[in-house]
C-alpha cells in the first residue's frame, strides 16, 4: 500500500483546560519569557504570584513544552537556510522510523516532519553555504538507501519565522 496520500497519526496530548487568563498570559510569555511575571500581571489583570502559578501550572501538564533562546543563524555562520522534499523508496514503519532517528542526530537538521502528500518528510537544514549543503546531501541524504530522492529548495529570504501560536482574542475561536 502506498502511504502517500494516507493520514500520518500524530502525537497527541491530554488537553488541559486554559482559561482566557491563561491565553492572555501565555499570548505573551511565548514572544518572549523574559516578560516578568509582575508586567505580564499587570497586562492580564492578575497577580504575579498568580501568574507564576499558572505559568507553573502550564509547564507541568505540557502546555509549555519547552524554553528556548532563539539565535540568528546568519550571525552565528549559517546564512543558508534550505528546505528539503525527502521521497523513501519503503514506508513501512521500521523504514520510517529509521529515517526519524537518523534526521535527529543531525545537528544542521532544524525541523524534519513526516508529511502526506508528494514527500514523506520535508526538513529545513542549515548551511554555512552551499558547499555545505552539497556535503550534508552526500553523506546524510544520499548516503541512505531508501532515500528515492530529494528536492531542495534554498530560502532566498525568511520573511515569517517563529513558533508563536494565535491565542490573543482576536486571532482563535474560543475552546
Amino acid at each position: 500500500m502506498n502511504g502517500k496520500n494516507a493520514a500520518k497519526p500524530q502525537q497527541s496530548h491530554s488537553i488541559t483546560a486554559i482559561d482566557e487568563f491563561d491565553r492572555r498570559i501565555l499570548a505573551r510569555y511565548q514572544r518572549d519569557t523574559r516578560h516578568i511575571a509582575q508586567l505580564i500581571g499587570e497586562e492580564v489583570g492578575l497577580s504575579a504570584a498568580a501568574v507564576q502559578r499558572r505559568l507553573k501550572r502550564m509547564r507541568e501538564s505540557g502546555i509549555i513544552e519547552r524554553e528556548t533562546a532563539t539565535l540568528d543563524a546568519r550571525v552565528l555562520g549559517f546564512p543558508v537556510t534550505c528546505l528539503v522534499g525527502i521521497d523513501l523508496f519503503e514506508e513501512r514503519n521500521a523504514q520510517i522510523n529509521t529515517f526519524k532517528q537518523a534526521m535527529l542526530k543531525q545537528a544542521q537538521v532544524q525541523q524534519c516532519y513526516y508529511v502526506t502528500g508528494e514527500y514523506d518528510f520535508i526538513l529545513t537544514v542549515v548551511c554555512r553555504d552551499l558547499q555545505d549543503y552539497e556535503r550534508f546531501t552526500q553523506e546524510v541524504i544520499m548516503a541512505d538507501s531508501n532515500v528515492r530522492s530529494f528536492t531542495t529548495w534554498v530560502v532566498m529570504d525568511k520573511v515569517k519565522f517563529g513558533t508563536a501560536l494565535p491565542l490573543a482574542p482576536d486571532q482563535v475561536a474560543p475552546f
